[in-house]
């Protein structure tokens, strides 16, 4: 909740940066065509569709991880 909060100015881009993913990485990850991810790059937190949104910030929190 947090992470959503405190990150729903910030670009897809960017959060992907963070995590040092590329567009192809986290597409694998997310189930997401590559292209969508690139298309949705330039997009802020806020503005992505909720069924993107649930798949995407579980990979840019980190959840993946543990």
């Amino acid at each position: 909740m947090f992470f959503q909060l405190k990150n729903r100015n910030k670009k897809i881009k960017e959060l992907r940066k963070d995590r040092s993913l590329t567009a192809k990485e986290l597409a694998n990850l997310s189930g997401i065509d590559t292209t969508e991810i690139l298309k949705l790059d330039n997009q802020k937190l806020k503005e992505i569709t909720e069924s993107e949104k649930s798949k995407l910030l579980p990979i840019l929190r980190g959840d993946y991880l543990d």
